[in-house]
């Protein structure tokens, strides 16, 4: 299940309902789909594809999506590092950013005009959006491994459009244990706001 961390005011909501509550202000869905139960470890991505149609085609209808497909990374992944700092900084999208998690971890820091910055950490069966030109960025945890079905609007997909002196270097770019939760003394002071 997800886990949404405030580092600024030393929070964190791990509450499904909790995490529904704290994210819609921000346009942001959250919900949780079974996977166990529904897929083979070793399914591949058009059996995950063909196993979530139903969901796929709903969300389509929902945010005006065209296209899915899975994206499967782990650190054995050519150039792995390369294409993880496409997306490490601050930045934006003209479309919305739309995961559903079938494998692995990873976490959207997501930084709104109004509010403080917050990441979701998502695991298998989590389904998250970031709003079209919502600020944010994504890092793997640290077994660097995540697979997600993802939805455009455009069937070239999108792109980032990186934000000037953005705030990523100011916050944690690893994903924590279940019962991780800073101490005061470990939230560095500059990285209050």
């Amino acid at each position: 299940m997800a886990r949404v961390i405030v580092q600024d005011e030393n929070r964190t909501i791990s509450d499904t309902a909790e995490i529904r509550a704290f994210l819609e202000p921000f346009g942001i869905w959250y919900e949780h789909w079974p996977v166990e139960e529904r897929l083979a470890q070793d399914a591949t991505n058009e059996e995950i594809l063909e196993e979530f149609a139903p969901e796929i085609e709903s969300l389509k209808q929902r945010g005006g999506f065209v296209t899915a497909d899975v994206i499967n990374v782990n650190d054995q992944t050519p150039n792995l590092d390369a294409m993880l700092a496409k997306f490490d900084k601050e930045h934006t999208h003209s479309e919305d950013e739309v995961r559903f998690t079938v494998a692995g971890r990873g976490l959207f820091h997501i930084h709104p005009d109004q509010g403080p910055v917050f990441a979701v950490e998502v695991e298998s069966g989590d389904l998250i959006n970031v709003p079209h030109g919502t600020k944010h960025w994504f890092n793997l945890c640290e077994d660097r491994a995540i697979r997600c079905i993802r939805l455009f609007e455009d069937m070239a997909g999108w792109t980032p459009h990186y934000v000037d002196d953005g705030v990523h270097s100011k916050y944690q770019p690893l994903c924590f244990g279940p019962n991780y939760m800073p101490s005061k003394n470990s939230v560095d002071p500059i990285i209050k706001m």
